[in-house]
């Protein structure tokens, strides 16, 4: 089994940046590829970014140049930085890791709420 953990969010300013922190714990030789995804109220959650283990990334359109995600294998730890925030970024962001590089992922963070003030 794996534990995610999530630090990081909280409430920021239009145009602003936020960090998003990942540790996980458990049977972390298990885990290729991390994820980030959001929910936003009333819709469903999506796919923001992902990175496997050799630290490839890929990420939705609407965060391109925006975000970027990078994890240490060392340190069992995925981070999403998030620059230029937009009201539409808000949400709730999960962590989350599979056993696959670009899933399924299985393992989940508890979540973290974003909101982007206008």
């Amino acid at each position: 089994q794996v534990q995610l953990v999530q630090s990081g969010g909280g409430l920021v300013q239009a145009g602003g940046s936020l960090r998003l922190s990942c540790a996980a714990s458990g049977s972390t030789f298990s885990i290729n590829g991390m994820a980030w995804y959001r929910q936003a109220p009333g819709k469903q959650r999506e796919l923001v970014a992902r990175i496997t283990r050799l630290g490839i990334t890929s990420y939705a359109d609407s965060v391109k140049g925006r975000f970027t995600i990078s994890r240490d294998g060392a340190k069992n730890t995925a981070a999403l930085q998030m620059n230029s925030l937009t009201p539409e970024d808000a949400g709730v962001y999960y962590c989350a890791a599979g056993v696959g590089d670009w899933g399924p992922y299985i393992y989940w963070g508890q979540g973290t709420q974003v909101t982007v003030s206008s």
